[in-house]
């Protein structure tokens, strides 16, 4: 290897593991980034690097790292791979690129603009056949051209930061499906505890005559205990803890039967034992909601569960034969456990069922977990 660029393939392996351990300090998305960019500065011998990006929040390539050149000076700029031929070269080629004169052609006019007499060098970021970005550098003018060791070693840079991106980029993806967790289990909690109870209480209140005493003050406590449990869900600590099932779905019909004696609750098709127990909890609660549902806003005689496996999926019905002719809009319990499905890639459907008089609850979710 030349001497044009320092370091060894476990050097950088060490610089980078050294970024990696701080990126949780890194107050912003562009500082660690930059952390990046001056890593390779110390390891490749340049003066200046900056690195672009793909970023999918605003739909656009931007400069998203620097070290030795200012990121204000490309607010706003556009680069891509129409306005930096140089770049899309780099990507398709999977390869360390150099340009020593002529760059205009090769680079946005803005970026030319900030280049001394420079060698610059283009380091693609690409992981998996994904183009993450690239990181374009300069060297002195009087640097030795970059021999085979040189442009492996920068390669192998390029593909280390493109591998730290798709690290943070995935780790920023589960906080934020943790966060939609955690508001989906707030709202179930509200919904489940704050709202039941005041429902519970509506009923009361809206029925004919007057209440006696001892209805008025069950009315009260009942309030109170739902500001009780309101209060203590908001201020329950963050984050969301696992939620196994301990039960399975044909112990969950068997109590639901119990729990509503008046409806004939059964299973018309499949067996509870052939549940995915990935989605034993799942089931469980778009059964326990469908239930709920019918017998809130319906008056249903039956509930018939239809279990069955079809074109690599899990398919869960919940048919009740006493819809209302004017339902009302749709509860908040079942757009619950609709999000609740969307988290293990499957759907749930309700609407008016094929009979007269019914309304189903289909819950879809793939076999396969991927």
């Amino acid at each position: 290897m030349s001497t044009g660029v320092p370091g060894t393939p476990v050097a950088a392996l060490e610089v980078f593991v050294d970024v990696l351990s701080q990126s949780d300090a890194a107050e912003t998305t562009d500082a660690f980034y930059g952390g990046l960019c001056e890593a390779i500065c110390r390891l490749a011998g340049m003066e200046r690097a900056i690195l672009f990006r793909y970023d999918g929040a605003m739909r656009r390539v931007r400069a998203a790292g620097s070290h030795g050149i200012s990121l204000d000076l490309f607010a706003g700029e556009r680069f891509s791979v129409e306005t930096a031929p140089l770049a899309r070269r780099s990507l398709e080629e999977d390869r360390v690129l150099e340009v020593f004169a002529r760059h205009a052609e090769q680079l946005p006019p803005k970026y030319v603009e900030l280049l001394r007499p420079a060698q610059v060098v283009c380091i693609p970021m690409a992981a998996a056949g994904r183009w993450v970005g690239v990181i374009v550098g300069d060297r002195h003018a009087d640097a030795t051209r970059l021999d085979d060791g040189d442009r492996d070693l920068l390669w192998t840079l390029g593909k280390a930061a493109a591998l730290a991106a798709v690290a943070r980029i995935a780790t920023s993806q589960s906080e934020r499906a943790a966060q939609l967790e955690h508001r989906i289990d707030l709202a179930r909690e509200v919904h489940d505890n704050v709202i039941q109870r005041l429902f519970g209480v509506s009923l009361a209140l809206a029925g004919d005559g007057e209440l006696s005493a001892r209805a008025r003050q069950r009315c009260a406590e009942e309030v109170q205990a739902a500001l009780g449990e309101l209060r203590a869900t908001i201020q329950r600590p963050l984050g969301r803890a696992p939620r196994p099932s301990r039960t399975s779905l044909g112990a969950e019909l068997e109590r639901l039967a119990r729990e509503h004696a008046d409806l004939e609750i059964a299973v018309s098709d499949g067996d509870p034992a052939d549940v995915p127990e990935r989605l034993e909890s799942l089931a469980q609660s778009v059964l326990a909601e469908a239930v709920r549902n019918a017998h809130k806003h319906a008056q249903p005689t039956r509930i018939a569960v239809a279990l069955r496996r079809t074109d690599g999926a899990f398919v869960m019905e919940v048919v009740n034969d006493g819809v209302r002719r004017h339902t009302g809009p749709t509860g908040m319990g079942l757009r619950l456990v609709a999000f609740e499905a969307l988290q293990s890639g499957g759907i749930v459907e309700y609407g008016p069922g094929g009979e007269a008089g019914a309304w189903r609850v289909k819950l879809m979710v793939p076999d396969d977990p991927a």
